[in-house]
């Protein structure tokens, strides 16, 4: 059984407010192609399909085109698709009844039985081999809330222990329901222990915070593969080839700009063998001018040098990194003028400030902040961020806020 690991598509996603469509089309219908070229047999989603709980018509008609095109080429092809935390659960799955004949299996919520167990039942996912024989359980398993996982009686972590034992009774029903030749495993989304985590899954530390990292013990270690969301990197976790985050098709960030994008393809028969990366072709590229920060005359030189527009070079997302001594009010509007008639799409002008201190020090006690007057504090805000001290024109006006402030009160 050939199977395809791939996760957080984030369909209708906005990369610095521009629409991201193209890119995610064009790498559907890389996917589309994929699963055709390398025969796969069943295609493993695990996670955040839309970028938000509520997508647009256009996304969900993207989504559902992909649905019917890739079974459409390959009738016999097994789709298993879980909820992520950017998705609504209930309206993911809403069409599963549907889907179903067609093979498409979608688990966005945790049903409970009316004693209030988990119908571990809906959960476990049957994929047949080529002869129509069930070769394999799939441990379907989408983004966990609290209330979905069952509770630990005095849980030091009761988010990681109720997960851990979620993981643990479906694999125990699976095992109830298989034969001896057949094999197990598992998809998740969620934030594991070791993870390495890229510039945009910090974004999401709510979700992901130190709390709620599982670990790779998590997982019995007799299934076969453990294919994660959730994490935007492809990596392996807990030094193990058989637990793997796919990582994101779509570069999330700037720092993702060297970052080579992937699915996972392997073969599982009792064990799974001949594991390997699919590189996803990059349709708009990321650009970083200049590669690091430097004085705003250079910069903007640099920036005459940029391309042309044209009609055959799609035009890249470009990040402009800007080495600058104090506040530049007039920053945007200079850049945007040397970009005039370029092939690019100004997405981030990032600032960068000389000798600026660490963060930690701009930490202050309670007590010494009930001391400061509201100037002392705007004015070592300024030369933190600035190393530089508060122009007098920008205190007057502080000043002046501050008076009409305590006017009002």
């Amino acid at each position: 059984m050939k199977i395809l690991h791939t996760s957080d598509w984030h369909l209708g996603q906005l990369f610095h407010e521009y629409d991201r469509t193209f890119e995610h089309q064009q790498f559907l219908n890389w996917l589309q192609a994929a699963l055709v070229t390398e025969e796969i047999e069943v295609l493993l989603v695990s996670g955040d399909v839309f970028d938000i709980s509520n997508p647009s018509a256009a996304s969900i008609r993207m989504f559902y085109s992909f649905l019917q095109k890739a079974t459409q080429d390959n009738p016999a092809l097994q789709i298993v698709i879980t909820a992520g935390n950017h998705d609504s659960a209930s309206r993911l799955e809403a069409p599963k009844p549907l889907l179903e004949s067609s093979n498409i299996h979608i688990i966005g919520t945790i049903e409970k039985n009316a004693d209030g167990s988990i119908n571990y039942e809906k959960l476990v996912v049957p994929l047949k081999n080529k002869s129509g024989e069930i070769q394999t359980f799939c441990l379907a398993i989408p983004f966990l809330r609290t209330g979905d996982y069952p509770t630990i009686a005095e849980a030091e972590n009761p988010y990681t222990e109720g997960v851990a034992q979620l993981y643990r009774d479906a694999f125990e029903y699976a095992s109830q329901h298989k034969h001896a030749h057949q094999t197990i495993i598992a998809m998740g989304h969620m934030h594991t222990q070791q993870a390495e985590i890229s510039e945009m899954d910090t974004a999401e530390r709510k979700i992901m915070g130190g709390v709620e990292c599982v670990a790779a013990n998590a997982f019995d270690e007799n299934l076969k593969y453990v294919a994660l969301g959730h994490i935007h990197k492809a990596q392996r976790i807990g030094g193990k080839e058989h637990i793997r985050y796919s990582g994101s098709p779509l570069p999330m960030s700037f720092s993702e700009r060297n970052y080579k994008h992937q699915v996972i393809v392997f073969e599982l028969e009792e064990e799974i063998k001949h594991l390997k990366m699919l590189e996803i072709p990059v349709s708009i590229p990321l650009l970083r001018v200049p590669l690091n920060p430097h004085p705003l005359e250079d910069v903007i030189a640099a920036l005459h040098q940029l391309e042309d527009k044209n009609d055959t070079t799609p035009a890249p997302y470009l990040e402009v990194q800007v080495l600058l001594a104090e506040p530049e009010p007039g920053l945007r509007h200079k850049v945007e003028t040397a970009l005039l008639g370029k092939n690019v799409r100004l997405a981030r002008i990032q600032p960068h400030y000389p000798n600026r201190e660490k963060e930690s020090s701009s930490h202050y006690s309670q007590e010494l902040l009930n001391e400061l007057q509201p100037t002392d504090v705007f004015s070592k805000s300024y030369q933190l961020k600035y190393s530089a001290e508060v122009p007098e024109h920008l205190m007057a006006l502080f000043q002046q806020t501050v008076n009409e402030v305590g006017n009002v009160e």
